[in-house]
């Protein structure tokens, strides 16, 4: 298999074959160990926003904001009166954000598809939410390096995604197979960006990462 390209997260070039089947090539970084897609099997935009909007995130749904509530909890605790956030990646029904705003906070939004407002890259912010978007990005390092640069001294970074631990088998793992999942983070890659943010890392639970500026 030929190496189609270097590593979205750090920018190795030392990358190799993972797993493959009849329509997917997986590649790791053998630096950050992201596991990512290659490149040619990623879905046009037209294909990937018909995917997102078969999602049914109903900020009703108490089920939906059960979920959430991991990130919610932990986050809010670090927060002071009146702090302000940013929800990136926040989908059709914003829902994280309406719980902050129940909770006194104020919270912008942005999403590429659902609440493009690319004004929103010019602000700081207390605290940043992602919340089930790290795994769709493209370029998951320049994206993060970007939202970690927004944040304020003693700001927060929550990601939310599910980790590829060394007990998942990656062949019947059902996360992989939404074809909108590009990349996979397991707690070394999280740690990576730690180091190069100079950032305090806490893993929450087991899908959720706080990086503290």
């Amino acid at each position: 298999m030929t190496q189609d390209q270097s590593c979205p997260l750090c920018g190795s070039n030392k990358t190799q074959s993972y797993y493959s089947n009849e329509n997917s090539s997986y590649l790791q970084c053998q630096n950050c160990e992201l596991v990512f897609l290659a490149k040619r099997f990623h879905l046009n935009n037209i294909d990937e926003k018909a995917r997102y909007d078969l999602h049914q995130n109903n900020p009703n749904d108490a089920g939906y904001r059960r979920f959430l509530s991991t990130v919610f909890d932990a986050v809010e605790q670090h927060l002071k009166p009146h702090a302000k956030g940013l929800d990136f990646g926040c989908g059709p029904g914003p829902t994280l954000s309406l719980m902050f705003n129940d909770a006194g906070f104020e919270v912008d939004l942005f999403d590429k598809y659902y609440a493009n407002h690319p004004q929103v890259f010019n602000n700081s912010y207390d605290f940043i939410t992602a919340t089930e978007v790290a795994e769709h990005l493209q370029e998951p390092g320049q994206e993060l390096n970007r939202l970690y640069s927004m944040l304020k001294p003693g700001g927060v970074l929550a990601i939310m995604t599910s980790m590829l631990t060394k007990e998942i088998d990656f062949a019947t793992w059902h996360y992989k197979n939404d074809p909108t999942h590009i990349c996979f983070f397991n707690q070394t890659s999280m740690k990576y960006l730690a180091a190069q943010w100079g950032a305090r890392v806490e893993f929450i639970d087991k899908d959720v990462t706080l990086f503290y500026k």
